[in-house]
């Protein structure tokens, strides 16, 4: 099936009032035994945050805002994919399609879209098991598949030549675009996947921090992939159950992963952390999401080099910060950005930064 078909959000009555049943039922665990956030998203935080998605926030609301943008799904190998196609009004524009990560969604980009149509035809899909779109019901829907599938999605769309930009798996899957060239003209992306290709006996100053953040991420930050990467399946059954569990598994990493000098809202709005959690609980797509890591995490970062013209905005927070010389091994670097200020999230947290990069990297390749 080719068919494009017109997609508008409307969950139903009964699964908001699901949430609220089961936000009110919720059993609590006792305080951690810290002040701060070492041992996980603290309770008395967690606790604020449900009362006020139980009781003040409205998805309503956010849901209509959300169907501002124009939506479609049309089946790709067997799988429905859900995508917003927000049209340029400009006749010179370059089609691009952006794609998320885990534990992010659409909603990331959703302060971009509207800016970046100015330039471009904007294609933002979710990613299969994430969102709208469909879950796989079989094994083989890895990175590579997706690529694949994104540049099927663009050609169905009447798109032969496109730009694509992405983080987390959106990095990988990007990357893999890049990789495959053929109606990619040029990469961007916030999270690059490179490494060292040789001894570091002497690392520089910029070799250094990324040692050190690739250290600490291991250490302290990992756990989440692993389980997600070995077992989803046993991870899903808490997370599909409780809101609560499904909002602290997610918003921890909005602690964890974002420029927010120790909390999360410095830099987000509550309503704007909650909108990505339901984006997963109404959904239920926490175990179909975290399958892509059981797709895919083994062979992360493990292929040949991208050699169409690529873009790398750094952001200071970003998770792993790999230095240009390392980026060169993977990829052919026409742009680099060191940004001010920002971290894992870039279109979410600094959208003005994430559009006036992406603009000045894709007006060289016109």
């Amino acid at each position: 099936m080719t068919e494009v078909r017109p997609f508008r959000i409307d969950v139903p009555d009964e699964v908001l009032a699901d949430l609220r049943d089961r936000l009110a039922r919720t059993r609590w665990p006792e305080r951690e035994c810290v002040d701060d956030w070492s041992q996980g998203i603290p309770l008395d935080y967690t606790r604020q945050l449900a009362a006020y998605w139980a009781d003040e926030y409205d998805w309503r609301q956010r849901e209509a805002a959300l169907n501002r943008f124009d939506q479609f799904v049309t089946e790709i190998d067997g799988l429905d994919i859900h995508f917003i196609h927000q049209r340029s009004s400009n006749p010179d524009a370059l089609p691009l399609i952006i794609t998320h990560g885990w534990p992010g969604s659409v909603v990331e980009f959703t302060k971009v879209i509207e800016p970046l149509t100015a330039d471009f035809h904007v294609v933002c899909p979710s990613l299969p098991g994430y969102g709208f779109s469909g879950k796989p019901s079989s094994t083989g829907w890895g990175i590579e598949k997706i690529a694949q599938a994104w540049d099927t999605l663009m050609g169905r769309l009447g798109y032969q030549r496109y730009g694509a930009q992405g983080g987390d798996w959106g990095a990988a899957v990007t990357t893999q675009i890049g990789r495959n060239g053929g109606g990619c003209i040029g990469v961007h992306t916030n999270m690059p996947v490179a490494f060292p290709s040789g001894g570091l006996d002497n690392p520089t100053d910029e070799e250094k921090d990324a040692l050190v953040a690739g250290e600490y991420y291991a250490k302290w930050d990992a756990g989440y992939s692993k389980q997600q990467s070995t077992r989803p399946q046993t991870l899903g059954y808490g997370l599909a159950d409780s809101p609560v569990g499904q909002l602290a598994w997610i918003v921890e990493k909005f602690w964890g992963w974002t420029d927010c000098d120790g909390h999360p809202e410095n830099v987000l709005t509550r309503d704007e952390l909650l909108d990505n959690v339901m984006i997963y609980w109404v959904t239920n797509a926490a175990t179909s999401s975290a399958r892509l890591y059981w797709e895919s995490f083994r062979r992360f970062g493990t292929r040949g080099k991208v050699e169409v013209p690529t873009g790398i905005a750094r952001f200071p927070k970003e998770i792993m910060r790999p230095p240009r010389s390392w980026c060169e091994n993977s990829y052919n670097v026409t742009r680099w950005t060191d940004m001010p200020r920002g971290g894992h999230f870039g279109a979410f947290e600094q959208p003005e930064l994430y559009v006036e990069d992406v603009r000045a990297f894709f007006a060289t390749l016109r």
